[in-house]
Order: structure tokens, then C-alpha cells, then sequence
């Protein structure tokens, strides 16, 4: 049972965890917040535009007009509780989408009704087809010159390989934008204010019947198509009621068959109730979803958990935030059994016991005290020691432990360094706790210069970074130039042998091993894989993760420039150990030492971080765009006609070549033009930059 706050207790049936996501700016943010007004959680719409949108409370999300981090809301519609998360679109901040989906049992995907299917739109579908997330789209902004349903629809069949089935048409677009058709009722609604609380629902115009009555006829045939036993009944022309059709559409939509496609405006206030509708009809509850699988860490078992408050407690902590007022404050989801304030639970993830202490519902950054969450529900809890995103918590007589978030590594560095010796400690502590809350932020020393580097997804994560990090922590520190995360690989394979022998009084310490190194295809979904075949015990078991661990270690510096190693194969074949002697140790120096001396002999390259650029730009600026990407070492990979007048370019581009071309664009075509960009793969860097970079870090 999930709590609506003290009152009567919701069956889980009536619960729905969905995340609203999408490209930057194609309205996510002011769709939340119709949400929440017309659940009766705001009494007054805030606006993007004003810095008031409940869901974007950070300063830098206020003073950008971008959400940056995943705000969790609950509302209530139709007697039914909705754990609602509004979700970044840019794609420097990829990670907060991925940990939502991870949780999440289903996604409101919202389409810009100009623009369509836009390059982010395609991460986070792809992102939601990796967790098997059930989804229903929103095609927004329809009071705009330009927009086009049936273009949109097509977009995402072709684009994303979806199976639309509009179950409502817009009636007019653009500035005639004057209702919408809905296909189950056949009925236009209407809106008598412009609050869009007076909803009206009137015939359909008899110049509009025709067009209505043929999308409703596909949406039958689309949605029976999945439906066997409603497909018998549609072959034998019997009548099919809309209560069994909506069953059907639901039944489709949880197995990911079918996408339900509405439309709105969300500014205008047009279409956002019919989508909580939607949600509510379509969109799974915990107990729609499979149950969560996971293993007993005792016994590497594989376990399953229903959704019931009667199982044990398995729960998903996903993300982290650092409040300066309260301290961390950990969001998790429940899957099985309750959680209690005051309760001890276990971190299976490192076998730690932990105390929760109060335990929160948040409506973005405000928080209303709950005394116990239930199977299938969001919350948020306060007091956690050890505990991080991707861990789990779970009753310690009887452990699970849930497969943790994977998250992108970054491609982007800047060096930091404080202003005073004041603001040193200060500094360390606000990156630690800045680090703690975002997976793709990771801080590192350079023991060689004692330089401070962070690293990101890209410019502008790294600049909100450091914003938070000079205001919420009131650290004064200097910023260096943005720099390229290079790697380094090999790209032949070869024999290396690490021998670590060291005679002093007493005992001493030895360790030798004999590894095969060899390159991993580009498309390997590890960077790092490790083989033991020794064979007759040359080398005992209890050596070997050492072994393992030493070659680790040694990969986060290379040879050619000190960049992490990557796409590497060890083979351990041989070695050999003393009996006194050897340690753990003695082996995992051995192991570093086989790394160094592989590396150094297996021809090694540098890597560069290449980038999946789309830039959009009115057509008479197209063929400057294109040879200034060529001339950034681009390769172009398509270009196609926007509407409007406007064109997308699609090309790979090296993040190196790409510093400061938000700049370029707005001076190249009179600040008309955008552009997206996100990580693609790593590809060799040619030789000349290779010997550049060596030279640079030799210096």
C-alpha cells in the first residue's frame, strides 16, 4: 500500500511513477507544471521564462531556463498517486535522465510539434528502450507556426523505430490551434478560459468529421493488431466498445508494443488534464512491471521481490543531493516490502548497516515528513552515512543486491585550483560533495604538477559545477581552460613480463607473471577485460585478483601523455611465486609493472573523444556551417529540412575542435542557429596532435 500523505492508504494499482523527458526546450518543465496545477499541488503556474517554475528551483536552472537536475514531484489524479520526476533535456546532464529511467515504471516522452524528433529526443527513447520503460508521447507546443501532427508522428515511427497510435488529432495548428479530437469519445474538447479549466466537449465540426472518423478507424486497426482476441472480433465486423480498446491500448502500451500519441500546449494550457488521463489509463503501475530481480550477495544467487509490502525490503537509492540546511539527502524506490524511519537496513552494495532517519516525500525542493514508504513508491530519507547512487538497501536477513546504474564516462577536464589557503579544505569538501551527487563528476589529482582536475560531460556541466561550487559552498577558486579526456590503447598485441623481486633483511617480496595484452574491438562494451590461464598452479589462486588489480591501477596513467588506459584485454598465462616470499602485494606491483611494459611495446595511440553534433541553422547559412565542421576535422553524416526554413546538419566531430562554438555559431549566423552535442565513441587522434599532446605533457 502506498501512503496519500496520512490519509487513506491507495492500492498499489493506483499508483503510476512516471518521468517526463525529452530534448532540451521542447517543454517538459512547463508540462510538469500544468501537472501540478491542475492537480491542485500549485495554486499559481510559475513560468520557465520567469525563473518560476516550481520543478526548476536551483539558481543556475532559474537564471538558464534549463532543468538541470531530476526534480521529484507527488500529485493526485482521478484517486490515483503520481510520483512524477521532470528531467533534464540537455545532454551534458544525460546522467540525471538515466538513474529517473532506472527507477521509473513509465515516461511521458514530450515532441516539440515544430521541430519533432530532435537528437536528445533520440538519447532518452534509446535510454528508455534500454530499461524496457512503457511510454506514451505528448506532442507539445501546437499553438506555434510551423507545427505539423502527421510530420511529428512520422518522425517517430521513422526515427525512433516506435509504433505510434494517435488516440487524439489537433483541431487546427498554430494560431488556429482551437481544440482537440479525441478518437475514443469522437468528440472535439475545447477550452472556455485560457487557465484551461473550463473544458467543453462539443461534437466534431462537420468539416473535421471525415479526417476523425479515418484516424479513428487506423487507431482501431492499430491497436487490435496487438490483440488477438480483439482481433477475431474485428475480422467478424462485431462491435468493439471503447472500454475493451482502451484495455487493449494499455495491455500494448505496458509490453512496449504500442506508443499513445496526444497533443497540446502545454504554455497555452491546452491538452495537459487529457494527458493525466493518459497516464492513469496507460501507463503501468508497480504491479503492471515484472518483478525486480537481484542476487542474495551470501550466495550469488539470483532472487526475485513482487511488488508487496509483504516481501522483504528491497529498495534503489538513485540519486544524491547535497543540502546545504539538512545535509544528504538520498532518493530511493521502494520495490519490495517498507521502509520506516528510525528503521536499520542493510547497504548490500557494501555490506554496511545503515540507520535511516527522517524519511521525506519531496515536491521538488520542499519536503512533507512520512513515517513509512510502501512497495512501488518514491521518497527520499536523510541521515544516510555510506550509502550513494546505484546502491542498495534491503532487509539484512534476507539481503538482495539490484543491479546498479551505469553511467557514461566524461569527456571533458578543467584544472581548479583555490584562490586562498582558506578556501583549500573548503573547496575539497565542496567537490567531495558535489562528486557524491553526480556519477558522470569525477574529481582527480595530479600528483606529477599537484593540480586539481574535474571532469564532466561537457562545457556546461562543468560550468554549473563550478557555479554551485563558488555559491552554495562559497569557495573562491580559479578556473582553468577546458581540456579533452584523452585515452590511451594499444593497437597490437603483445607479451609483457612484470617481475617484482626486492631481497632485504628478512623477508623479502617477489612476484613475476607473464600477461598477453590485446586491443578490444572499438565496439566492446568494456573498457577493461581480464583473463586468468595459468595452468599447474605457477602462480597460487590467491594471487591472482591481485594481479588483476595492479594492472587496474596502472591503467588510470598510459605511457605516451599520462591518460587513463582503455579497450584492453589481460591474459594472464604465466609466472611464478616463492614460497616465503611472495605477498599480495609483491604481485599486484608484478601486474602494474606487466601493464606499464605492454603498453610501452604494444604501439600505443592516443584516443580522442568524438562527438555526435546536429546543428540547426536557417537554410542560407548551411553551406558556411558545413565547411566550418569540415575545417574542425568533421566528418558529415546528413543533413535534412526542418520546416520553417531551417536545416539540421548531422556530423562527428572531436570535442577538442568544438570549445567555445556556441560563440561561433551565434556569430556565423546572426545568433539564429543551435546546436546539440553529445558523446559518440572514442577514435584514434592523428599523429600530429598525438606528437602535440606528448610534447605537452612531457613539458
Amino acid at each position: 500500500m502506498a501512503q496519500k500523505n496520512d490519509s487513506k492508504p491507495l492500492d498499489l494499482a493506483r499508483v503510476r511513477n512516471i518521468g517526463i523527458i525529452a530534448h532540451i526546450d521542447a517543454g517538459k518543465t512547463t508540462t510538469t507544471e500544468r501537472v501540478l496545477y491542475y492537480t491542485g499541488r500549485v495554486h499559481r503556474m510559475g513560468e520557465v521564462h520567469d525563473g518560476a517554475a516550481t520543478t526548476d528551483y536551483m539558481e543556475q536552472e532559474r537564471e538558464r531556463g534549463i532543468t538541470i537536475t531530476a526534480a521529484a514531484v507527488t500529485a493526485f489524479w482521478r484517486d490515483h498517486q503520481i510520483n512524477l520526476i521532470d528531467t533534464p533535456g540537455h545532454v551534458d546532464f544525460t546522467a540525471e535522465v538515466q538513474r529517473s529511467l532506472r527507477v521509473l515504471d513509465g515516461g511521458v516522452v514530450v515532441f516539440d510539434g515544430v521541430a519533432g524528433v530532435e537528437p536528445q529526443s533520440e538519447t532518452v527513447w534509446r535510454q528508455a528502450n534500454e530499461y524496457h520503460v512503457p511510454r506514451i508521447c505528448f506532442i507539445n507546443k501546437f499553438d506555434r507556426v510551423g507545427a505539423d501532427f502527421d510530420r511529428v508522428v512520422e518522425m517517430i515511427r521513422e526515427r525512433l523505430h516506435a509504433q505510434p497510435v494517435p488516440v487524439q488529432l489537433p483541431y487546427g495548428q498554430g494560431e488556429t490551434f482551437r481544440g482537440i479530437v479525441d478518437l475514443f469519445d469522437m468528440k472535439l474538447v475545447t477550452y472556455g478560459d485560457d487557465l484551461g479549466t473550463q473544458i467543453e466537449r462539443v461534437d466534431i465540426p462537420a468539416d473535421f468529421l471525415a479526417e476523425a472518423q479515418a484516424a479513428r478507424a487506423r487507431m482501431i486497426e492499430t491497436i487490435v493488431e496487438s490483440d488477438d482476441t480483439l482481433m477475431e472480433k474485428y475480422l467478424l465486423e462485431e462491435t468493439i466498445d471503447n472500454d475493451e480498446l482502451r484495455a487493449a491500448l494499455r495491455k500494448a502500451t505496458i509490453a512496449n508494443k504500442l506508443q499513445p500519441i496526444l497533443v497540446g500546449s502545454a504554455l497555452k494550457n491546452r491538452g495537459v488534464q487529457l494527458l493525466l488521463d493518459a497516464v492513469v489509463d496507460y501507463l503501468p503501475s508497480p504491479l503492471d512491471i515484472p518483478p525486480i530481480q537481484g542476487i542474495d550477495p551470501r550466495t550469488e544467487q539470483p532472487v526475485v521481490r513482487h511488488a508487496s509490502d509483504d516481501e522483504p525490503l528491497s529498495a534503489l537509492v538513485f540519486k544524491i543531493i547535497t543540502d546545504p540546511f539538512v545535509g544528504r539527502l538520498a532518493f530511493f524506490r521502494v520495490y519490495s516490502g517498507v521502509l520506516r524511519a528510525g528503521s536499520s537496513v542493510q547497504n548490500t552494495s557494501k555490506g554496511k548497516k545503515e540507520r535511516i532517519g527522517r524519511v521525506v516525500r519531496m515536491f521538488a525542493d520542499r519536503r512533507e515528513d512520512v513515517e513509512e514508504v510502501h512497495a512501488g513508491d518514491i521518497a527520499a530519507t536523510l541521515g544516510l552515512k555510506d550509502t550513494f547512487t546505484g546502491e542498495t538497501l534491503a532487509d539484512a536477513d534476507a539481503p538482495i543486491l539490484l543491479e546498479s546504474i551505469t553511467f557514461p564516462e566524461p569527456v571533458i577536464s578543467v584544472a581548479i585550483e583555490p584562490k586562498t589557503k582558506a578556501d583549500q579544505d573548503k573547496m575539497a569538501e565542496a567537490l567531495r560533495k558535489l562528486a557524491e551527487e553526480d556519477p558522470t563528476f569525477v574529481v582527480k589529482v595530479d600528483e606529477a604538477v599537484g593540480q586539481t582536475l574535474i571532469h564532466g560531460m561537457g562545457e556546461l556541466h562543468l560550468e554549473v559545477l563550478v557555479d554551485r561550487m563558488l555559491r552554495e559552498f562559497k569557495v573562491g577558486a580559479r578556473v582553468g581552460k577546458p581540456r579533452v579526456a584523452y585515452r590511451e590503447t594499444i593497437t597490437r598485441p603483445v607479451r609483457a613480463e612484470g617481475r617484482f623481486v626486492r631481497q632485504t633483511g628478512g623477508s623479502g617480496q617477489y612476484g613475476h607473471v607473464i600477461v598477453e595484452f590485446e586491443p578490444l574491438p572499438e565496439d566492446a562494451t568494456e573498457n577493461f577485460v581480464f583473463e586468468n590461464k595459468v595452468v599447474g598452479g605457477t602462480i597460487p589462486k590467491e594471487y591472482i585478483q591481485p594481479v588483476k588489480r595492479g594492472i587496474e591501477e596502472a591503467m588510470t596513467g598510459g605511457v605516451l601523455a599520462g591518460y587513463p588506459v582503455t579497450r584492453i584485454k589481460a591474459t594472464l598465462v604465466d609466472g611464478s611465486y616463492h614460497e616465503v616470499d611472495s605477498s599480495e602485494i609483491a604481485f599486484k606491483i608484478a601486474g602494474s609493472l606487466a601493464l606499464k611494459e605492454g603498453v610501452q611495446r604494444g604501439a600505443p595511440i592516443l584516443l580522442e573523444p568524438v562527438m555526435r553534433v546536429e546543428v540547426v541553422v536557417p537554410e542560407e547559412f548551411t553551406g558556411d556551417i558545413m565547411g566550418d565542421l569540415s575545417a574542425r576535422r568533421g566528418t558529415i553524416t546528413g543533413m535534412e529540412p526542418r520546416g520553417n526554413g531551417f536545416s539540421s546538419i548531422k556530423a562527428l566531430v572531436p570535442i577538442g575542435e568544438m570549445f567555445g562554438y556556441a560563440t561561433v555559431i551565434r556569430n556565423q549566423t546572426q545568433g539564429r542557429g543551435n546546436f546539440t552535442m553529445e558523446f559518440a565513441r572514442y577514435a584514434p587522434t592523428p599523429q600530429h596532435i598525438t606528437d602535440e599532446i606528448v610534447k605537452g605533457g612531457k613539458r
